[in-house]
């Protein structure tokens, strides 16, 4: 009996009961709110409350992972976690045995409560079979093992060389390699993803291949490729950040959450172009359109562009700063030409300043680039040429960029050329791409180029997505001023917010080069910093509602394994009204980790996904060492997932379910 007991206190109970929050403004309020948003399009005001439903946890660094729409929750209720009686648990467990009789009528999805306390075994691993549940506790428990996980990698090169290539795949296949990725193939994958998707669940595919090489041969390859063939000029008003330094090389330094691309040649790249779009044919062919596929830029190109592009950005808004005053992104200072032609009115009539003036991107709001970005990525504009911006006191023209060799505006070319393919077959199999955000030093590139895929290709709904870690302190401006482009352009907005991947390496790397740290000063900032950016995307969406407006123009990815941030994100979108119905919220984690977040979350009617890695065993060593290293990291959230499976395994010894079949009736949303 004191086992039984044991068992049921780990059950939660249905009990309270959120209704949908159905209050309004007054007209007056909406339409002034109408106006203003129209008008503006940003602003910094955040939901009443926020921050006020978390409770500080620690969470993982840099989940990687997604977006789509939600649908209504129909049946599915919020379950508010409460301290329950045993007759109350007894009663949850005769209504889960009377579902189980009596399962939903055929054609009509199941829809389950929600446990916001995420403490429900039967709800995590329902679909999960029992010797699943017994594998996951294994490799738990191995992860736990401070020891076993620091020398992972040579274990596992170890046990390869002593049982040989068959028995060690059926090994790994049994341990690490089963529990967290989903298989060989795009056949091979095919099952899980059917299972994912019966249990309420999507999936962000990933051809999770990783280049096993030494931290030399890194260096070397990075140093080779992030430097131009003219050399590593650092002109007057150059940022050190922006340029390679052989201490940080290996980009793996201290990342664990993370997979990273080092530049070999032009033919690889095609070849990982080749993979993400195999990626997309795979997942467009399993998920009805509801799938996602990640890729990474540095996948595609020489990373040398990727910093001059980004230090190009940065003296820009430096440029920009000087002559106008303020700060941020060029388009937040609301400057027009008109404005510009008075910082520029003591150069008189001059030539090279009217073509400037020309080639600035406007509306009526005013600036938005300096730069035709739109002929950067559209067309074949010659970087070196482009970014030229003239001197306010000389009148002559100064470039923001080093003087490129014509081969590696080739090679610029050739990575937006595959990246346009890339995104060209997503929008043709319906299927979304996350581009994934990397270092600081790349991201204003990444950034500034995926936001002009979201303007070329976003036009009637999300296909591109950016990604934003809020462990940077400069996150809630970025995503403001992204949202106010894609208003002013009237592009839809898609961004997965992580807390990110890079945090150890980039504070060591902004103290070694001497520049500031752009990192959070903790972790409880860095929470706040996710809450706050969340809350104005939720604000922004709600005003569109308010105003009649497609709210679908702007889609919010939860990527997070934070208990807190999830429900907090639950709580926000009861509060203002946005329901999954409204198909703007999404939530996902990785497979093999925080099942009691994901499963639960899709069988209520929250759109939820996993990401999912896949391919040969030997081949995704890497990845499964990192994923290793990331449990040990958190082993407040391990300790929490071993308690719910070994309270689900013996629930099913109990009840004799030892061989337990999953079988869903839940369609994702």
């Amino acid at each position: 009996m004191a086992l039984l007991r044991s068992l049921s206190a780990q059950r939660t109970a249905i009990s309270l009961v959120y209704g949908r929050n159905s209050s309004k403004s007054s007209n007056s309020v909406a339409v002034a709110a109408c106006r203003s948003f129209h008008q503006r399009g940003s602003g910094s005001t955040s939901i009443a409350g926020e921050g006020a439903a978390s409770e500080s946890t620690r969470g993982v660094n840099g989940a990687r992972f997604l977006h789509s729409g939600d649908r209504p929750l129909q049946a599915s209720t919020l379950v508010q976690p409460e301290v329950v009686s045993s007759e109350t648990v007894k009663r949850s467990m005769k209504q889960e045995s009377s579902q189980e009789k009596n399962p939903s009528p055929a054609g009509s999805p199941q829809r389950d409560p929600l446990d916001v306390s995420f403490n429900d075994p039967i709800a995590a691993f329902k679909s999960k079979t029992t010797g699943e549940l017994i594998r996951a506790y294994l490799v738990y428990m191995i992860c736990s093992s401070e020891k076993l996980v620091e020398h992972n990698m040579t274990l596992m090169k170890w046990s390869k060389n002593v049982l040989g290539q068959r028995l060690f795949t059926l090994l790994m296949k049994a341990t690490f390699y089963g529990h967290f990725v989903a298989g060989e193939d795009q056949i091979k994958i095919i099952p899980t993803l059917e299972r994912l998707r019966s249990f309420g669940v999507k999936p962000i595919l990933d051809y999770s291949v990783e280049e096993d090489i030494t931290q030399e041969e890194a260096e070397k390859r990075e140093v080779e490729s992030s430097v131009s063939s003219a050399g590593d000029k650092k002109e007057e008003g150059s940022m050190p950040q922006y340029h390679v330094d052989k201490s940080f090389a290996d980009r793996r330094y201290k990342v664990s959450s993370a997979r990273t691309y080092f530049y070999l040649n032009e033919a690889t790249c095609e070849r990982n172009m080749e993979i993400f779009i195999k990626c997309l044919e795979a997942v467009s062919g399993a998920t009805f359109g509801t799938g996602i596929t990640a890729i990474k830029l540095t996948a595609l190109g020489r990373p040398q562009l990727l910093l001059q592009l980004s230090e190009v950005i940065m003296r820009t808004r430096k440029y920009m700063e000087d002559m106008v005053g303020g700060q941020g992104n060029v388009l937040t200072h609301h400057k027009t030409i008109k404005d510009l032609e008075k910082y520029y009115a003591t150069l008189g009539d001059n030539k090279d300043v009217k073509e400037f003036l020309n080639n600035v991107t406007s509306d009526k709001e005013g600036i938005l680039h300096l730069f035709p970005w739109s002929g950067i990525v559209d067309e074949d504009s010659q970087l070196s040429d482009t970014f030229r911006v003239p001197d306010p006191q000389t009148g002559q023209m100064r470039r923001l960029i080093s003087q490129i060799p014509p081969k590696e505006e080739e090679m610029f070319r050739n990575m937006i050329r595959r990246l346009n393919t890339i995104v060209k077959a997503a929008a043709d199999l319906d299927v979304r791409i996350m581009v994934d955000a990397e270092q600081t030093y790349f991201q204003p590139a990444i950034s500034r180029i995926t936001l002009e895929m979201m303007r070329k290709y976003n036009k009637d709904k999300a296909i591109v997505f950016n990604t934003y870690q809020c462990y940077l302190r400069e996150t809630f401006r970025e995503v403001n001023t992204d949202l106010e482009q894609a208003k002013r352009q009237n592009f839809y907005f898609g961004a997965k917010l992580v807390r990110g991947a890079y945090m150890d390496q980039e504070r060591d790397r902004a103290k070694s080069l001497g520049y500031p740290d752009p990192v959070n000063p903790t972790f409880e900032a860095t929470t706040d910093m996710y809450h706050r950016t969340l809350s104005e995307c939720l604000r922004r969406i709600k005003l569109m509602k308010d105003c009649d407006d497609d709210a679908r123009k702007i889609g919010i990815m939860v990527a997070s394994h934070n208990e807190d941030t999830v429900r907090f994100a639950i709580q926000q979108m009861k509060e203002i009204g946005i329901s999954p119905e409204d198909k703007v919220i999404c939530f996902g984690q990785l497979l093999g980790m925080c099942d009691y977040i994901t499963f639960p979350l899709g069988q209520a009617g929250y759109s939820a996904y996993k990401y999912i890695p896949y391919g040969p065993v030997e081949e995704v060593l890497p990845y499964l060492s990192r994923r290793a290293q990331e449990n040990k990291g958190v082993l407040k959230k391990i300790k929490k997932e071993k308690r719910l499976l070994l309270s689900e395994i013996r629930r099913r010894l109990m009840r004799g379910q030892l061989f337990y079949k999953p079988k869903g009736n839940y369609v994702p949303i």
